[in-house]
C-alpha cells in the first residue's frame, strides 16, 4: 500500500511519536484476525489523522469506513471532552471487535458506531457541522461521499479522503481498471472545484487533505 520506498518509511516511523499501546493491539489483532490487513491506516498515518485532528480540537468527526477501529481512534484522539465521532461501517460482522477494540482507549464513550450502508446512514444523521470528514470505504463511491457530506461540513472544515493515489496506478497511464478510473475521477473533480482547498499528501497510498472555505 505504501508509495514511499520501505527504508524512507521505516525513517519516518521511526522520527514520529510511537504508537500507543492500545492501538499496537489493534495491530496486531487486526493482521491475525481479520482478511485483508492492509486495509488499516496504521502507525504513521494514524499519526497523522491524530495530529490534524488535535490541531482542529473537533467537537463532531464523521468517519466512512471503521474497518477495525484504528483510525477512528487516532481521530478521536483530538475531540473536545464533550466532542463525538459517528463512525459508518457496512460489515456488521466486526462489531464485537470494534467494542472490543474501543473499550482498550479512553476515547470510548465519544464514539458513536453506525453500521449500514454509508449513503443511507449520512441521510439520516442530525448532525449539520461536521468540523473533520474522514472518508475511508468502497472507493468507486468515494466523490458519492463527498457530495453527500459536503453541505454537513462547517466552513473551515476538514475532508480527508484515503487511497488517492491508488498504489501509484492513478498517475500510470498504462492503468485503466474501472477503480483506478474511478479514483483518477475524484482527484480530478476536487482538483477544480473551487469551493474548497485541496492537497494530496503521499502518506502510505494517498491522502487527499480537502478544506471547505
Amino acid at each position: 500500500m505504501e508509495i514511499l520506498d520501505p527504508s524512507l518509511q521505516a525513517y519516518l516511523d521511526n522520527h514520529c511519536d510511537a504508537e500507543p499501546a492500545a492501538l499496537q493491539t489493534i495491530n496486531r489483532e487486526t493482521h491475525l484476525k481479520v482478511l485483508k490487513p492492509n486495509m488499516l491506516s496504521g502507525h504513521y498515518q494514524g499519526r497523522l489523522l491524530s495530529m490534524l485532528s488535535k490541531m482542529m480540537q473537533p467537537t463532531t468527526i464523521l468517519e466512512i469506513g471503521t474497518y477495525t477501529g484504528y483510525a477512528t481512534i487516532c481521530l478521536a484522539e483530538g475531540l473536545t471532552e464533550d466532542g463525538t465521532i459517528h463512525t459508518i461501517e457496512v460489515n456488521r460482522e466486526l462489531e464485537d471487535m470494534l467494542n472490543q477494540h474501543f473499550a482498550l482507549t479512553n476515547v470510548e464513550k465519544k464514539i458513536k458506531q453506525h453500521f449500514g450502508p454509508a449513503e443511507q446512514i449520512i441521510g439520516d444523521l442530525q448532525e449539520n457541522n461536521f468540523d473533520i470528514v474522514f472518508i475511508d470505504a468502497d472507493k468507486k463511491n468515494n466523490f458519492l461521499y463527498f457530495q453527500l457530506i459536503f453541505d454537513k461540513v462547517r466552513s473551515g472544515g476538514l475532508i480527508i479522503i484515503d487511497n488517492v493515489l491508488w498504489k501509484g496506478k492513478v498517475y500510470n497511464s498504462a492503468e485503466n481498471d474501472a477503480d483506478t478510473e474511478s479514483i483518477r475521477k475524484l482527484n480530478e473533480q476536487i482538483a477544480v472545484d473551487n469551493r474548497v482547498e485541496k492537497l494530496i499528501l503521499p502518506v502510505r497510498d494517498g491522502l487527499l487533505l480537502i478544506r471547505k472555505k
